[in-house]
C-alpha cells in the first residue's frame, strides 16, 4: 500500500472520530512508525509501506481515534527548543507554559550563577529548558511522583545537563533543602468540579494528580506559596503559572505570605497565566 492511501484512510477515520488535527496526526504517526520526518512523508507519498509498519500504524491510529493524545502515542512532545520524552506518568507540556521560561530569561539576563527550584517538575520541560539556555545556572526539582522523576532523568540525560541538576521525590510539604534565588512552579490548578469538563484526551489520559487543584483550585498553589516563603531568599523571585480566573486569589495569598507582586503576564489567548512576585519579608 502507498503511504498516501494509508494516510488518507487514517485521516478519514480520525476525522470521523472528531479528531480536530486528523491530517497532521496521520502524517506524524506515519513518520513515527517508519522513522522518517514529516517532510519526508509529504514528499514521498508514492512510496510503499511494508506490512509490519502498516500494522503498527493502524494500531496507533486506532488508539488516536479513541482519544489517546499523540504525544503519548509517540512518547515525545516539542517544547521551547527541544523534544521531550513523555509518557502517561507526566503532563504533556503546553505552549502557554513557555511563558515561565521567557520571564526567567528576561529577569535574569544579566545575572550569573543563580540557584533555582522547580516544584512539580513533571517531564522536566521547564527546569531543563532553563538550564539548557543558561549554562551557569544550577537547579533542584521536587515532585511527588517517582515516575515523573524517572521521566525527567531521561530528559536531563538526553539534553546533557545532569551535572547541574538535583531531583527529589517528595511532597513539597516535607521538603526543606536549601535556600533559592528563584522558585518556579506550574502546579495543579483545576478545580475538582471542573475536571469532568476537560477535553476527553486530557481527563482520560493525563495524570489527574497533575491537574487536580482541589476543591477551590488553589490548594496546591497555597501549599507552594507557604513553603516557598521559607525556601526562598529575601529578594528572591517566585514565578507561578495560574488558571485564567485565579489572579485575585493568588495575589492575596502571596501578599499574606510576604511577597510583593511584580507583574501578571498574559498568555497567547490574552488570559492571565503567570504571576511574578518577590519575597520581601520573613
Amino acid at each position: 500500500m502507498k503511504l498516501q492511501t494509508a494516510i488518507q484512510n487514517a485521516y478519514q477515520r480520525l476525522k470521523n472520530n472528531n479528531i480536530k488535527s486528523a491530517l497532521l496526526d496521520s502524517e506524524l504517526l506515519m513518520a513515527n512508525v517508519i522513522k522518517k520526518s514529516r517532510d519526508y512523508i509529504i514528499l514521498n507519498t508514492n512510496k510503499n509501506i511494508d506490512k509490519q509498519n502498516y500494522y503498527n500504524f493502524q494500531k496507533m491510529v486506532t488508539q488516536r481515534s479513541q482519544g489517546k493524545p499523540i504525544a503519548y502515542l509517540m512518547n515525545e512532545k516539542f517544547f521551547w527548543k527541544h523534544k521531550f520524552f513523555v509518557n502517561k506518568d507526566v503532563l504533556i507540556p503546553r505552549p502557554d507554559t513557555e511563558i515561565i521560561i521567557e520571564q526567567v530569561l528576561k529577569i535574569y539576563k544579566n545575572k550569573n550563577k543563580i540557584n533555582f527550584l522547580d516544584i512539580g517538575f513533571g517531564s522536566g520541560c521547564i527546569i531543563l529548558s532553563i538550564l539548557k539556555e543558561r549554562k551557569d545556572f544550577m537547579a533542584s526539582g521536587v515532585d511527588i511522583s517517582n515516575k515523573a522523576l524517572k521521566v525527567c532523568k531521561i530528559n536531563a540525560s538526553r539534553l546533557g545537563i545532569k551535572n547541574r541538576l538535583k531531583l527529589f521525590n517528595s511532597d513539597i510539604d516535607k521538603f526543606s533543602l536549601g535556600k533559592y534565588d528563584l522558585i518556579i512552579s506550574n502546579p495543579p490548578y483545576i478545580k475538582n468540579i471542573s475536571l469532568k469538563y476537560l477535553e476527553n484526551d486530557v481527563i482520560n489520559y493525563e495524570p489527574k494528580r497533575a491537574l487536580n487543584g482541589g476543591l477551590d483550585g488553589v490548594s496546591e498553589i497555597r501549599k507552594i506559596i507557604i513553603k516557598s516563603s521559607e525556601l526562598i531568599k529575601n529578594g528572591g523571585k517566585l514565578i507561578l503559572e495560574i488558571a485564567y480566573d485565579q489572579k485575585r486569589e493568588v495575589k492575596q495569598l502571596l501578599i499574606r505570605n510576604g511577597f510583593y507582586i511584580n507583574s501578571v503576564v498574559k498568555d497567547l489567548a490574552n488570559n492571565d497565566r503567570c504571576i511574578i512576585s518577590t519575597k520581601i519579608k520573613e
